[in-house]
């Protein structure tokens, strides 16, 4: 079942209802904020005090950057992460497929006001199919005369039992950027979350597994030679507006991206697609 829904205050959403699973997406920023297999804890995590209002992101669940991640490096009065998940994208197909799962397909062009924020001309399309696992695809599109750069990311937050029974295999022997630190170093063993984290993954396994004492989460990417991976932890938590203070706990960011090194040039003409699959199993 497929239903379109909206807020008191008019925020509108599309509810997905089938017999796998019961998921939402925001038309502002094509922004998928809950989605739960059935029978199965929670996959995405989504803030108690995130903000479902015109123009303000929302945090959690699974966020779209575009066209840059992070901040601008140019003009940092523009928006961190692009002006994608702020837009307002339009619903251009859905449909019940034969196996039970629903697929949704969202729209964003060039506008006046991305013209304003970013000079060249684009469309977005993201499909979500939400069945037995979850299936993410950015499809980005140059439009224009000319070639353009982007630095893009679904910047996926996912839910966890306990921060510090969380680990994540599949970056052993990743080179990786620390934004903290601003360094670059190695990771040799599997990574336990014990402290604020904010890196940049290069060449990771194409399949990345998280674990907690309640699920498995396997991430698998494709047009993606980058994985972000971000926790605020408890001393950035209390200076963000929409997150609460131990909030941290229950949550990891691990985002397919196209960052710093891995972002991408689009010749006129071209298209390059970001894609994540995610399965959920019950933790062994």
């Amino acid at each position: 079942m497929i239903s379109h829904k909206q807020f008191e205050n008019g925020f509108k959403y599309i509810e997905i209802l089938n017999k796998y699973a019961h998921a939402k997406i925001a038309l502002q920023g094509a922004h998928i904020f809950a989605c739960r297999f059935k029978d199965k804890p929670p996959l995405l995590w989504l803030s108690k005090k995130a903000f479902f209002e015109e123009g303000k992101a929302i945090r959690g669940g699974i966020p779209i950057c575009f066209p840059w991640f992070g901040k601008h490096t140019e003009d940092t009065t523009l928006p961190q992460h692009g002006f994608a998940r702020t837009q307002l994208w339009q619903c251009v197909e859905e449909k019940e497929l034969a196996d039970g799962s629903t697929f949704v397909r969202l729209k964003l062009s060039t506008n006046m006001f991305t013209l304003t924020q970013w000079k060249y001309k684009f469309k977005l399309y993201i499909e979500f199919v939400i069945g037995k696992t979850l299936n993410v695809s950015l499809h980005i599109h140059n439009i224009d005369t000319k070639p353009f750069e982007v630095s893009t990311a679904l910047h996926t937050y996912f839910s966890v039992s306990d921060i510090n029974k969380t680990s994540v295999r599949g970056l052993e022997g990743c080179q990786y950027y620390d934004a903290l630190e601003t360094q670059y170093n190695e990771q040799t063993i599997p990574l336990v979350i014990d402290k604020e984290v904010d890196r940049v993954y290069f060449s990771p396994n194409n399949v990345i597994t998280l674990d907690d004492d309640r699920k498995k989460i396997v991430l698998s990417q494709s047009g993606s030679n980058s994985l972000v991976l971000w926790n605020p932890w408890k001393e950035k938590s209390k200076t963000m507006q929409d997150m609460t203070e131990d909030g941290y706990r229950t949550m990891l960011c691990l985002e397919t991206a196209n960052a710093r090194e891995d972002m991408r040039v689009i010749a006129a003409g071209e298209t390059h697609t970001l894609r994540a699959k995610i399965m959920q199993e019950d933790s062994t």
